[in-house]
């Protein structure tokens, strides 16, 4: 189910006038200082410092994994609407640094499109969060891979963090930190006791957030929906990190990851000697990251939007009202000589990412010699077949079905037929073919969008406007950022 028909299956909060009305309600009382102290050790630039004060107003929050160099660009994506949505209303843009997961698959590669050559670096990473990954062991390898970008500046900068995550924050500091981007790390040694008493809490009633889950993805298949989240019989919303990060289970009185049995006693020392290795699952971190940040609007992808519409039931056990929802904006850059390529066969940015090569045939038509002669004569031919449809249906009227058929099949065969010609076409055209691979490589590397591919640094990094036409793009939607 589509986010926007979900929303009013759910009646869920959206739009600016629910963003307004969840200002002002306050966080963790020591949130300013921790994280003051958290910016200060990443020697934070002046306007993140400054923007702290906005949190007094409220919070429009976002977040992603610790990628290398910040990730596919829709992380900058996602900050770009928390940015735009908290200057409107004057709160703060808060960016949760997703250090706590462990799905290193997600993170552990960088591509960069360099001299026209999609090129990777995928680091050998411990299944561990990122928070707890050094960067030190792959630092050598980064700086090598970046070649003469490690040296500059904000790269360098970024490139001194400690941990993967904080690498990551780094970036986001470098990168976004003058429109005063302010990352959040659960896992860093200022922020992670903010989350303590909640905690606690969650350990008193293990269970509760996993029944309210339950419950709520049984009302949304009533109402006809496919809830993504379920919890099993005693699977609780809290991981411990011990050799791995493991689920941890909950049965007459005591808990087990699996492999030893814990009481609630055990894990409280745990939790009061490092709290960062008692972390939320899926179903349970939007609703701990509300109760430290006096969250007024949260900022998600369309997957992200599924899972966090199914947590009215643990907003309401925790005492909390849900955040107005806002999906992220999604962004193609276009650098000058793809802008070229695609205003040379009038095609649409945005065209060619759904479609891809089938939406480039259908724009170059006209520049295949010949092809408007066979693209003529099939629709002649196909109205030639529309008239005698309408002879024959005078002459018997019971002829009209299987005359339409026949147009149909013959419509869906000429089309058919018109694509191999095409393609046949193409192959033989060094220029088009050219111009098809090139629009691949920035537009669609292996088959996926931009945005989920290459990181926006590397935009930023090769063209002195990138982060200003992403500043001026809007807060939602499609967007085109022209280079």
């Amino acid at each position: 189910m589509e986010p926007a028909a979900l929303a009013r299956l759910l009646d869920l909060p959206q739009g600016e006038e629910a963003l307004r009305a969840r200002l002002g309600r306050e966080g963790h009382p020591g949130l300013n200082g921790a994280l003051e102290a958290y910016l200060k050790r990443l020697a934070a630039p002046k306007a993140v410092l400054k923007a702290l004060a906005a949190l007094k107003v409220g919070a429009v929050v976002t977040g992603q994994q610790a990628g290398l160099l910040g990730g596919p660009a829709l992380t900058f994506y996602k900050a770009h609407t928390a940015l735009s949505l908290a200057g409107r209303v004057g709160a703060a843009g808060v960016f949760w640094v997703a250090s706590q997961d462990h799905d290193v698959e997600e993170v552990r590669h960088l591509h960069l499109l360099l001299d026209e050559e999609v090129r990777t670096l995928s680091l050998p990473l411990p299944p561990l969060p990122s928070g707890r990954i050094p960067l030190a062991p792959y630092r050598e390898a980064l700086v090598a891979f970046l070649g003469p970008w490690a040296r500059e500046e904000r790269v360098a900068y970024a490139l001194e963090g400690q941990t993967l995550s904080e690498f990551f924050a780094r970036v986001l500091l470098a990168f976004l930190g003058e429109r005063g981007l302010i990352p959040f790390d659960p896992m860093a040694e200022e922020l992670a006791p903010l989350f303590r008493e909640a905690l606690e809490r969650e350990l008193s009633d293990p269970l509760a957030s996993a029944e309210a889950i339950n419950q709520e993805a049984a009302r949304i298949r009533a109402l006809g929906g496919k809830p993504p989240l379920g919890r099993k019989p005693g699977a609780t919303n809290l991981f411990l990190e011990t050799d791995a990060r493991r689920l941890l289970h909950y049965s007459e009185g005591s808990f087990t990851d699996g492999v030893r049995r814990y009481s609630k006693k055990e894990l409280l020392e745990i939790l009061r000697a490092d709290p960062a290795r008692l972390t939320p699952a899926a179903g349970l971190r939007p609703v701990l990251q509300d109760l430290v940040l006096p969250t007024a609007g949260f900022v998600v992808g369309p997957n992200e939007f599924r899972y966090v519409a199914e947590l009215s039931r643990v907003y309401a056990l925790y005492g909390l009202p849900m955040p107005a929802l806002f999906l992220r904006m999604q962004g193609v850059v276009l650098e000058p000589p793809i802008r070229r390529i695609l205003e040379r066969y009038a095609l649409d940015p945005w065209a060619f990412v759904d479609r891809g090569e089938e939406a480039f045939l259908e724009a170059a038509r006209g520049a295949l010699e010949g092809f408007r002669e066979v693209e003529s004569a099939l629709a002649h031919l196909q109205k030639e077949v529309e008239a005698l449809r309408e002879r024959a249906r005078a002459l018997e009227p019971t002829l009209d079905r299987p005359f339409r058929r026949f147009g149909a099949r013959l419509k869906g065969e000429g089309e058919r037929l018109l694509k191999k010609v095409l393609r046949a076409r193409l192959a033989k055209d060094a220029t088009l073919l050219h111009h098809l691979e090139r629009l691949k490589r920035h537009l669609r590397p292996f088959g996926l969008p931009q945005e989920r591919v290459y990181p926006f640094p590397m935009y930023a990094l090769r063209h002195g406007n990138a982060l200003a036409r992403l500043q001026e793009a809007p807060l939602e939607g499609r967007a085109v950022i022209p280079l």
